[in-house]
């Protein structure tokens, strides 16, 4: 009774207020971060954040809580030229991980849900004689960059892997693994991800 009072007195939309306006200090404290930021964008706290200066976000970009976003100049002796291009009315679920070491292109008005991993590299290429080395120390290596094109959605805890382009207007299934490039207009599920119909 008293809780049903309390939310009488005081509905989520208000108790929620002092988050929002917090997201919005941050958001507006976190933007200098980066490379370049454009004009109504939000972002939720960070989980960590590095290499944000070769990050290029356009206007109206959303990213949720939790994220992990990482740009790596730099790792042991190796040297790297990253660059992270994030277009116009994108949108990136809570807790997902972006890690780059070469390139990676996320083209207007794309949207991901929870929990996405998009990398352009891995912990050693595969090589018999890497094997036997700690993988955390093993040198990074990319097969290329990711190139992910406009309107295209992303399902939860989907994974994009190296060197992959996805074309306009796709559609990648929660859970898709992505080894290869996706074709415009196709819908694309599974481990590893296959076309499941084309999109007339």
């Amino acid at each position: 009774m008293i809780f049903k009072l309390l939310h009488t007195l005081f509905p989520l939309r208000i108790v929620s207020l002092p988050g929002r306006v917090l997201r919005r200090i941050y958001s507006g404290w976190v933007r200098y971060e980066f490379r370049s930021c454009g004009r109504h964008c939000f972002f939720g706290r960070f989980l960590a954040l590095q290499g944000a200066k070769y990050v290029d976000i356009a206007d109206h970009v959303t990213m949720g809580r939790g994220l992990v976003l990482e740009v790596f100049d730099r790792y042991g002796e190796q040297r790297f030229t990253p660059g992270v291009t994030i277009g116009n009315y994108v949108n990136i679920g809570d807790y997902s991980h972006l890690t780059c070491i070469n390139g990676i292109t996320i083209g207007d008005n794309v949207r991901m849900g929870r929990k996405i991993f998009i990398t352009d590299n891995a912990h050693g290429a595969s090589e018999r004689a890497l094997l036997d080395t700690r993988p955390n120390i093993r040198p990074l290596a990319s097969k290329g960059p990711v190139v992910i094109e406009e309107n295209v959605w992303i399902g939860e805890m989907a994974c994009i892997m190296p060197g992959v382009t996805i074309g306009r207007g796709a559609i990648i299934g929660a859970n898709a693994v992505v080894t290869h490039d996706v074709p415009p207009y196709t819908l694309v599920a599974g481990n590893p991800a296959r076309v499941i119909k084309q999109i007339e």
